[in-house]
Parts: C-alpha cells; structure tokens; sequence
C-alpha cells in the first residue's frame, strides 16, 4: 500500500489504479490508463497537484458512459476539482 504524506504515515491512501494522462478542464474530465478495476461508486482519492478524495460518478471509454472498467483500459473519469498529468489516483478502502 502507498502512503499520503501529511500525519506521520498514518494515512492510508488505498491502492493505486493509474495517473492522470490529460485533464478536461471545461468539462471537468480526467483521462486515466487502469493499473486496476473501477466501479461506478468506488471512492477514489486523487494524490498531487490537488489532494481531495470524491466517488466515482461517471466513467467512459470512447464516449460510452459504462458501469465499470477494468485494468489496462484508458477511461475519462469525471472528477470533482482539476488535477494535472502525472497526479495518482487511488482506491480508497
């Protein structure tokens, strides 16, 4: 497991599911290779420019809204604050 900086290591970031590729800012869009699966309603937590944690509300592949997607696909992810290339994002829980 990673650890977030912050209180002594005591924070648990979940495990790692890939990094911001590109980021929409006008539509507020985060294009991401899995390195493991993601589920409509997983909580995510985004490491980097912008540290905040959210719940997966929408993912896409190719413009399609789909349920879930699995490791090794690049996805748009609809995120809650802007982020930038090479930020983490992780599975909480």
């Amino acid at each position: 497991m990673s650890q977030a900086g912050g209180k002594g290591g005591e924070e648990m970031t979940g495990f790692k599911i890939g990094n911001i590729e590109h980021f929409y800012d006008k539509i507020g869009v985060a294009v991401v290779e899995l390195m493991g699966t993601v589920v409509l309603g997983d909580q995510i937590r985004v490491i980097g420019s912008n540290e905040f944690s959210q719940k997966i509300t929408s993912i896409q592949i190719e413009h399609e809204q789909v349920p879930e997607a699995k490791k090794g696909r690049k996805v748009g992810l609809k995120l809650d604050r802007p982020v930038k290339k090479g930020d983490e994002i992780f599975k909480e829980g």
